[in-house]
């Protein structure tokens, strides 16, 4: 399989792992006020609060699985003869355990720390407090969460971007529709020429502006849809 193949990828992919949503019905921003754990603001306020919400989240992430959903497309990955990118909005390295290595987080990575004295990026897989020294620098007072907060710009767009401008295939899974700069991507996309494909749950707010649409469970709907491609060679 030949051609340039962008997939674009939301929380409804992992909300099969048992990793909870943040906008539906239930989701985490029910239960927590986003102003508190969520912006450079509410850190600023109580970072010991914010880091013991992100120290449960990093517990919560490494008690789950990769889904079928995410094996499948480490599958497409290696049988994608062209060029091939995953952009995923999740925080999470499901990804990265079912096998894909061609993947950029605009969003961040819950298994990472970021040292705001030395600018330090570091993986961390246990608890993370104001008091923590930075592994780094061994300054302590620096440490955050290295996500994407409410009010920043998400990490590596001009790639981004530059790979939606030149593709052939644009896939979009899991995805809301709602959080920009991503519901954008298919725009830019369809710019250039690109055929534009929404798996989902169910129709995204932007779900008028794909060309073909799978909607039902992502473990279930983009194994088939792989399978598909991959048959199409």
């Amino acid at each position: 399989m030949k051609g340039r193949l962008v997939i674009l990828t939301g929380a409804g992919i992992s909300a099969e792992s048992g990793i909870p949503t943040f906008r539906d019905p239930g989701g985490l921003w029910e239960k927590y006020d986003l102003s508190e754990v969520a912006t450079p603001e509410g850190f600023r306020r109580n970072p010991r609060l914010v880091h013991e919400f992100y120290n449960a989240r990093r517990r919560d992430l490494l008690r789950v699985k990769p889904n079928p959903a995410h094996y499948a497309l480490a599958d497409l990955e290696r049988a994608w003869s062209g060029e091939f990118l995953l952009v995923t909005q999740n925080v999470d390295d499901l990804h990265e355990r079912a096998g894909s290595r061609r993947v950029i987080h605009i969003h961040g990575e819950l298994l990472k720390i970021r040292c705001e004295h030395c600018g330090g990026v570091f993986r961390e897989t246990g608890e993370v407090f104001p008091e923590t020294p930075c592994p780094g620098c061994g300054r302590p007072g620096g440490l955050r969460p290295h996500v994407v907060w409410f009010g920043e710009e998400p990490f590596h767009l001009p790639e981004v971007y530059e790979a939606l401008s030149r593709c052939h295939l644009f896939v979009a899974i899991g995805t809301s529709g709602t959080v920009f700069p991503a519901a954008g991507f298919v725009e830019v996309a369809r710019a250039a020429g690109a055929r534009c494909v929404e798996i989902n749950l169910k129709p995204a707010e932007n779900a008028p502006l794909f060309h073909e649409h799978r909607y039902g469970p992502a473990s279930q709907v983009v194994p088939a849809w792989v399978k598909e491609i991959l048959k199409e060679g």
